[in-house]
C-alpha cells in the first residue's frame, strides 16, 4: 500500500519593499537620462559609471553627475567592497517605487516634475513591448505574450480600484521569490498594466 501524503504548501515569496516617492525624490528621480540609469542598473545589476556610459551614448562625467542626483534621493548605493579609489560601483536601492499622482494635486511646483516622469516611464514602457514584439524568438516563445486591450468596460471610481488590485494580486503570485533558484528555461518578462479611465465624448 502506498502511503500518499499531502504536498506541502509552498511558502509565500515575502513582499517587496516600497518606497513611496514624494515631491522632494520625485524631482531628484524626474529626468529621462536618471531613469534610463536606474533602468539599468535594476535589470543588469550593479555597473560603474564607465560601464553605463558605454551602455547609454553619454560621458562618463555626465553619468557621474546624475548617479550622484540618484544616490542623494536614496534611489541607488554605492557597492564600496566592489569598488576602487577610481572606479565606483553603484547599484539600484531594493526598495521598489510607488507613486500616486494624486499625492500631487496641491503641489503645483511638482507638475512639472511629474510631467517629465509619466512622459518617460510611458516612453520606456511602450519602447520594451516594442522591442519585443520586433525581436526573432525560438518557437516555443512564440505567441506566448498578448498585447490584448479592452476598451467597452464601464466602471465607477471603486470597481477600477478593485480591477487594479485584483491584477496586481494575479502578477504577484506569479513573481518568483528573488532568493529561488531560476528556473533555466525561464526568460526576464515585462508585465504591463494600464487599467485607466477614458475621456466619453458624451459625457463632460
Amino acid at each position: 500500500m502506498t502511503e500518499h501524503r499531502p504536498e506541502e504548501p509552498r511558502p509565500e515569496p515575502r513582499p517587496e519593499p516600497r518606497r513611496r516617492i514624494d515631491a522632494k525624490s520625485l524631482r531628484g528621480l524626474a529626468h529621462p537620462l536618471r531613469m534610463r540609469i536606474l533602468d539599468e542598473l535594476r535589470e543588469r545589476g550593479p555597473a560603474t559609471s564607465a560601464r553605463l556610459s558605454d551602455r547609454l551614448g553619454e560621458s562618463t562625467g555626465t553619468i557621474s553627475w546624475h548617479l550622484r542626483h540618484l544616490a542623494e534621493h536614496g534611489f541607488i548605493t554605492e557597492e564600496p567592497d566592489r569598488g576602487t579609489r577610481r572606479e565606483r560601483w553603484w547599484r539600484a536601492a531594493g526598495a521598489a517605487n510607488v507613486l500616486s499622482t494624486t499625492d500631487f494635486d496641491r503641489d503645483p511646483g511638482s507638475r512639472e516634475a511629474l510631467s517629465v516622469y509619466l512622459g518617460e516611464l510611458l516612453r520606456t514602457q511602450f519602447q520594451r513591448v516594442a522591442d519585443s514584439m520586433a525581436a526573432e524568438w525560438p518557437e516555443e516563445w512564440r505567441g506566448v505574450g498578448t498585447t490584448t486591450a479592452w476598451t467597452n468596460l464601464r466602471l465607477t471610481p471603486a470597481q477600477l480600484t478593485a480591477l487594479n488590485a485584483e491584477l496586481t494580486a494575479v502578477v504577484e503570485r506569479h513573481t518568483p521569490d528573488p532568493d529561488a533558484e531560476p528556473d533555466p528555461a525561464a526568460r526576464p518578462v515585462v508585465v504591463q498594466i494600464q487599467a485607466l479611465p477614458r475621456k466619453d465624448p458624451d459625457r463632460t
